[in-house]
């Protein structure tokens, strides 16, 4: 089975993020492998070990992320992409890496993609779906279950609280949700033979794209944090008296009514 896995370098979110200039800084800042693309390998891992085959992790993105896909490798994927994108883009958005990811993967013959269902720095759940369209391939989001039988498989997503079964069938592309499997942790054994794995590197030119072909559609003007939460409110005396002064409060403080 021919696998792939579509991983982002992330900030660690545990970590204390800077903002100058309505922008994160990058310096002294800590990446990691964004979670929900650590389920996605962890579920490409299994469905190899179940069903053979070999699994690609692939990136976009500058020259920091070797590290990142060395981690994946040493987790247990075969081999690794990354396209460079340092030298030649200033800025991308989803559309960008959707177009790049899914023009290097036209004649791969994939039998599944997996991503995570969304990634934790920009939360909009946009790469995986863009890329299953470019590709015309069916695609599920927010999968907590996979089942592969032939060609044919099961899954189940996850739906606001409820679930979902769905079956398709091959190719395809997935994302992950939290609860599809516990990802593990890179073991020094992986870690020394992650050294030895092939890491292809490419650029646009590689994939006969240039500047304008991959031009972002949106542009983030402004990064801020959340404003402080302040302390809750104890209301005190008598029932009636406490509804008035919650009814004024919702009005004069909260403004919701």
């Amino acid at each position: 089975m021919n696998i792939y896995v579509l991983m982002k370098r992330t900030f660690d979110t545990e970590e204390k993020i800077v903002l100058t200039n309505g922008q994160i800084a990058e310096e002294g800042a800590e990446f990691i492998i964004n979670p929900y693309d650590e389920y996605a390998i962890e579920e490409a891992i299994q469905v190899r070990d179940a069903n053979g085959g070999e699994i690609t992790v692939l990136t976009v993105g500058g020259e920091e992320s070797e590290k990142e896909l060395r981690t994946a490798l040493a987790m247990g994927c075969d081999k690794a992409v990354w396209i460079n994108t340092e030298d030649d883009l200033d800025y991308g958005d989803q559309y960008t890496t959707a177009k790049i990811v899914a023009e290097y993967l036209k004649d791969k013959e994939a039998d599944l993609i997996l991503a995570g269902n969304v990634a934790i720095d920009g939360g909009s759940g946009q790469v995986g779906p863009r890329v299953a369209e470019l590709l015309n391939i069916p695609y599920v989001t927010t999968i907590t279950k996979l089942e592969i039988d032939g060609s044919t498989v099961k899954v189940v997503r996850d739906v606001e609280g409820d679930s979902e079964v769905i079956e398709t069938s091959l190719p395809l592309l997935i994302t992950a949700q939290q609860g599809l499997n516990e990802p593990r942790y890179p073991s020094l054994p992986g870690i020394m033979k992650a050294k030895k794995k092939p890491l292809e590197e490419l650029e646009l030119d590689d994939l006969d794209l240039d500047k304008d072909d991959v031009a972002a559609k949106t542009k983030t003007i402004e990064i801020y944090l959340p404003p402080k939460k302040e302390a809750g409110k104890v209301l005190s005396g008598e029932l009636a008296d406490q509804v008035k002064e919650l009814v004024q409060l919702l009005h004069s403080e909260a403004k919701v009514i």
